[in-house]
């Protein structure tokens, strides 16, 4: 019995110690989070620029282009509301893919395909500036390493190198 407590108490321990080094985004508050800003989070890259909104989208639209990628869906909760009279800051989600490299992610993992087309998050804060962010296709395609052939692993770090192109492109970081 002593044993046991003497673990528990060790395992405690090491749960608190382990809560207290968590990373950043496990620390980000309610507040910080309805801030209008997109904050760092593990996988993510965020990219603050001093563009307009509608500069950044069109920078980005010409940087998907000239790493030969394509726009495969976009989606824009702005455009949607001031069609419906309201105004609320800039933001859309633009999919970005190519057919190639939907066939090889499909090879690796049809259940990937749920995650196809990667998304760019283009969000508006209280400035007027424009921010890009993204989720790394290699942090999007984790979840299915363990049931996936290694292709899916390359298909993802080759598409990390694709999409920070884009971005260094679109914010002019080249």
């Amino acid at each position: 019995m002593k044993l046991l407590t003497g673990m528990l108490g060790f395992v405690g321990t090491l749960m608190f110690v382990m809560a207290a080094f968590q990373p950043p985004q496990a620390q980000i508050t309610t507040k910080q989070a309805q801030s209008g800003k997109v904050l760092p989070r593990n996988g993510w890259r965020v990219v603050e620029t001093t563009m307009a909104t509608d500069e950044l989208l069109d920078s980005l639209k010409k940087a998907i282009h000239a790493e030969a990628m394509q726009v495969v869906s976009m989606a824009s909760a702005s455009g949607g509301a001031r069609a419906n009279g309201f105004e609320i800051p800039g933001n859309y989600v633009i999919g970005v893919f190519r057919n190639d490299f939907a066939r090889r992610m499909l090879a690796a993992s049809v259940q990937a395909g749920i995650e196809a087309p990667i998304r760019f998050y283009l969000t508006e804060n209280r400035q007027g500036f424009a921010t890009l962010s993204w989720k790394t296709p290699g942090f999007v395609f984790e979840p299915y390493r363990g049931t996936a052939s290694e292709d899916l692993i390359s298909l993802g770090e080759e598409l990390d190198v694709i999409f920070q192109r884009i971005a260094d492109r679109a914010t002019g970081n080249t």
